[in-house]
């Protein structure tokens, strides 16, 4: 009898021992590459330092792809799989239908509610080519587990959503959070409630000043590679009002690049907890917040900026109310994982690379595009047509539609002149992307990210410390070299053995880990595996 009851005992603590966490809060630092976290970690002191020393810490995790952007990023950690599979291999591309750039989440069927839609912009889940974790959790909770996801950009808050989660991402045109209406057709109430407090207009006017004393930033505030956008200007204190007397479209965007940007995203996901009831039951429920101030500092500013150094500071601090609402809401730490990570890195501003004495130059696209064009001119004729986003060029025109030009021919022209440049690491057209040699282990990264019919017809990579950008300061991100594709992975909270782990991993990695921690299958098309090496199984 005695035996029997202990038998009991022990099958009854089982269940509660592999109970998945009820909320699990997916937190996404954009451009917040390896070195950077590494750089600032001494001086984090607060929720994110914590996680670091508490967690279980990968510094050097590496996306697998060529084109370390936004989009790609966020689709990768949400389906555990790369852009071969999950068809988002970058921000924008070239539509084979229509021959213009149209962005990776344009959706014209669901277009923006309560905002002006974008020609091409983002609004929609249609072209995601794979199931995301937030669409495995609704499936296999029959429907009760619920996924929220919130950034200040479409693009990453869309990834994270996929198809039957929420998505909502902040539109500078009105000054608020909006969502498709693949989502839904009618805000909620406690999105109206929270639009209509209008927690960015309360920072109109305002400066972005130093969090800590001046003598304690590395380096100088003041660079002559460092841009002036939305009158923000070069130096600090930064003024908050885009150059307006009254809040508006530049205000908006003068805002997202400072810290504050930080503070409202993290009000509006405690308002989506608590309105949504995230973290309430046993069905488990997930929380992406993708912080996307960090990007537009990196791009504004450089990853060395004060002002990146003074946003690193801020977002430690920010995080804190974030964990802190979602440890309440999950009925303490023992309920909640939290994960964080990186989209992608970015490179430093070329022109500081070259002062350090390292072969660093700024490369602009439209002048690649035009040098490209002439050649194709010159040799195919009129009616051959050069497009490019950045690492992909694309051959449209009668010529190529009519058969009068052999095809094949124009790309291997194309990828032959691209090759001779100084700038250029390695180029390949789609014909021989699986059959060329790649003895710099390059192409494999390129075939990764490759999916027919959005990707070039022509590829090439860039050098290291060549930065391909379309504005004169500022920098910018999307090659497969480290200080792009290197990012930093943290796990934390319930079933998590913290840690220091040094092995390099991959992000297709955190999906299927998530799964893992949720108790349930892993998004149809992942590639990526379980970290059983941070998982304790309770």
């Amino acid at each position: 009898m005695i035996r029997a009851l202990a038998l009991m005992a022990a099958l009854a603590t089982l269940p509660a021992a592999a109970r998945p966490p009820r909320l699990t809060l997916l937190i996404t630092v954009d451009a917040l590459g390896s070195d950077v976290l590494l750089r600032n970690r001494p001086r984090l002191q607060g929720a994110l330092g914590r996680l670091l020393d508490t967690g279980a810490y990968y510094p050097y995790a590496r996306y697998a792809y060529a084109k370390c952007r936004t989009a790609p990023g966020h689709t990768t950690l949400a389906t555990g799989a790369n852009p071969w599979r999950h068809g988002i291999v970058d921000n924008r591309w070239v539509d084979a239908a229509t021959g213009k750039l149209v962005y990776a989440y344009v959706d014209p069927t669901h277009p923006v509610l309560e905002a002006t839609q974008k020609p091409g912009g983002d609004s929609g889940p249609a072209n995601l080519m794979a199931e995301t974790l937030a669409d495995r959790l609704r499936l296999a909770t029959q429907e009760r587990g619920k996924t929220v996801s919130m950034s200040f950009k479409s693009r990453s808050a869309i990834a994270m959503a996929g198809r039957l989660g929420q998505a909502w991402w902040f539109d500078a045109s009105v000054g608020k959070f909006v969502t498709g209406t693949w989502y839904t057709k009618e805000f909620p109430a406690w999105m109206k409630q929270f639009n209509e407090r209008k927690v960015a207009d309360a920072s109109f006017g305002k400066k972005w000043e130093l969090m800590r004393p001046r003598e304690e930033y590395v380096g100088e505030d003041d660079r002559s590679y460092e841009a002036d956008s939305y009158g923000l200007g070069r130096t600090f204190p930064h003024p908050l009002t885009g150059g307006l007397t009254a809040p508006g479209t530049d205000f908006y965007k003068a805002y997202a690049v400072s810290p504050d940007s930080h503070t409202l995203l993290v009000e509006a996901a405690k308002a989506a907890i608590a309105g949504e009831g995230l973290g309430q039951d046993a069905v488990p429920d997930l929380l992406a917040v993708s912080f996307s101030g960090t990007d537009e500092v990196f791009h504004e500013y450089g990853p060395y900026s004060w002002e990146m150094q003074d946003t690193m500071l801020r977002l430690d601090q920010a995080l804190g109310a974030l964990f802190t609402a979602a440890e309440r809401a999950a009925g303490g730490r023992a309920n909640l994982t939290i994960v964080l990570v990186a989209d992608h890195g970015g490179a430093t501003p070329p022109e500081q690379w070259a002062e350090a004495g390292l072969p660093a130059q700024r490369i602009q696209p439209k002048t690649v595009l035009q040098d490209v064009s002439a050649m194709v001119k010159e040799r195919f004729g009129p009616d051959v047509t050069v497009l490019m986003e950045e690492m992909d060029v694309y051959l449209r025109g009668p010529a190529l539609e009519s058969g009068k030009v052999d095809g094949a021919q124009v790309r291997r022209a194309v990828a032959d002149w691209l090759a001779k440049q100084p700038h250029v690491l390695t180029a390949v057209t789609r014909d021989e992307l699986y059959t060329a040699p790649d003895p710099m282990g390059y192409l494999a990264a390129v075939r990764k990210g490759y999916f027919p019919g959005r990707s070039g017809d022509v590829m090439y990579v860039p050098r290291p410390f060549h930065v391909l950008y379309y504005a004169p300061d500022g920098s910018n991100h999307g090659t497969p070299h480290s200080y792009d594709a290197q990012v930093p992975v943290v796990f934390a909270g319930k079933g998590i053995k913290p840690g220091l782990y040094l092995t390099e991993t991959d992000p297709v990695n955190v999906a299927p880990t998530i799964a893992a921690l949720l108790e349930m299958g892993m998004p149809a098309s992942a590639e990526g595996k379980p970290l059983t090496e941070v998982l304790t199984g309770k």
